[in-house]
């Protein structure tokens, strides 16, 4: 399957990167700058892929063409839900736990943690296959849970109401991750000061190095997140799609803890794949609320950033039935990002046709940023040792064009 050269991340509007973030500020690469691997994305996945190299003892430079964190970056803003239970699917379950321990052992050197371990409470109608897999999978590895009836979650829960007949469970040490600043300290952790660079396609030279954006390297990551499809669009186009997500932030009165930890913690609240999901207040953000749902297709670099007048009604209409107690709490903050989305919701962690040594990683689909640390360590091995087998649904060819969500 072809590509065809052509420029595609925008570096239109690039600002250096804020502060002293690894001892300098973002620079521009030139026709010197050599490394063993280059890494395009400063993303979630390309920050701690970055890390799992320089772990390895590697030289590696780091390519953005905004700044890691940003606000057009699906990485972006204030927080993310880390949870372990996938049903009963041993990849992404597995995947969870091992990233939860490198969030936490992360967060526990910052003076501001990255890491606040809530719980994630999971309600659903009572018999819920999927959750009852969860609970099964669980319970199978040991990790900590309480489950509970209708009158367990209104008991524990009084803030929340619940409909007749649901059933739920919570993950004790689970909870949310802090986004933009999260990305922000693995490439600090890393030692890295991310190069400001427009990217491009991967160039051969004669004697077998690459050249991206004005970096030799001997193997490339693109690791670009929505960006990926813009970049390949005849590899990628309609197999990586980003759709545009609002996320509102409520306002409690003055003085009413009900939602703020301890007392809720993230919750989801799940019908047949349907999901709505929010966060208690975090860092004086304000209750979050969030619809699972595929928006429209968008652009990452374009798009209006405004959240719609129908957004912020439904998200109204569902704090009346479940949270009434912020039915007219005001709208505090929100924000527009975008998921970027493949076929079923399986990553993609496969190598660019044509190219040995270089990597497409992407395809997060709403529900990757808590498994940074475990794509990073999985295409560190990648890059070390070309005789590891790609796993046949992070492959290029498990990549379909019709949109049939498995994942959740």
């Amino acid at each position: 399957m072809g590509i065809t050269r052509r420029q595609a991340v925008a570096a239109t509007g690039a600002s250096l990167l804020a502060g002293a973030l690894a001892g300098g500020r973002a620079q521009a690469a030139d026709s010197r700058t050599t490394a063993d691997v280059a890494v395009v994305g400063a993303g979630v996945f390309g920050a701690w892929t970055a890390w799992h190299l320089k772990q390895r003892g590697l030289k590696v430079a780091l390519l953005e063409a905004y700044a890691p964190g940003n606000a057009r970056s699906s990485s972006g803003g204030e927080s993310r839900v880390i949870r372990v239970s996938y049903g009963d699917d041993p990849l992404y379950s597995g995947m969870a736990r091992d990233s939860l321990a490198a969030w936490a052992a992360l967060s526990a050197k910052q003076t501001l943690p990255l890491l606040h371990r809530t719980g994630v409470l999971w309600f659903s109608p009572a018999g819920d296959e999927y959750m009852a897999r969860s609970m099964a999978w669980l319970k199978a590895n040991g990790i900590a849970h309480l489950a509970g009836d209708t009158a367990w979650l209104r008991a524990r829960y009084p803030q929340i109401t619940f409909k007749d007949g649901e059933s739920g469970f919570l993950e004790d040490a689970s909870g949310a991750l802090i986004a933009g600043r999260g990305v922000q300290t693995v490439v600090a952790d890393a030692g890295l000061t991310p190069l400001r660079v427009q990217a491009d396609l991967p160039e051969r030279l004669s004697d077998g190095t690459l050249r991206v954006g004005g970096v030799l390297a001997r193997s490339v990551v693109y690791a670009c997140g929505p960006w990926l499809p813009k970049l390949f669009p005849d590899l990628l186009g309609g197999r990586i799609v980003a759709t545009r997500q609002e996320v509102y932030h409520f306002g409690p009165a003055a003085g009413d803890g009900r939602f703020s930890p301890p007392a809720l913690p993230v919750w989801a609240d799940f019908n047949a794949g349907d999901i709505v999901y929010g966060f208690p207040g975090l860092e004086g953000q304000g209750f979050k609320i969030a619809f699972d749902r595929h928006g429209a297709e968008v652009d990452p670099d374009t798009q209006d950033r405004r959240v719609s007048s129908e957004g912020v009604d439904a998200a109204r209409a569902y704090l009346a039935q479940r949270f009434p107690g912020l039915a007219a709490a005001p709208l505090v903050h929100s924000r527009v990002c975008q998921y970027e989305n493949s076929s079923n919701g399986d990553f993609l962690i496969d190598r660019l046709p044509g190219f040995d040594r270089v990597w497409l990683v992407g395809g997060g689909s709403g529900h990757g940023f808590k498994h940074g640390p475990a794509v990073g360590a999985l295409v560190a091995r990648h890059v070390v040792d070309s005789a590891l087998p790609v796993e046949p649904r992070f492959s290029l060819a498990s990549k379909q064009k019709v949109q049939k969500r498995t994942v959740y």
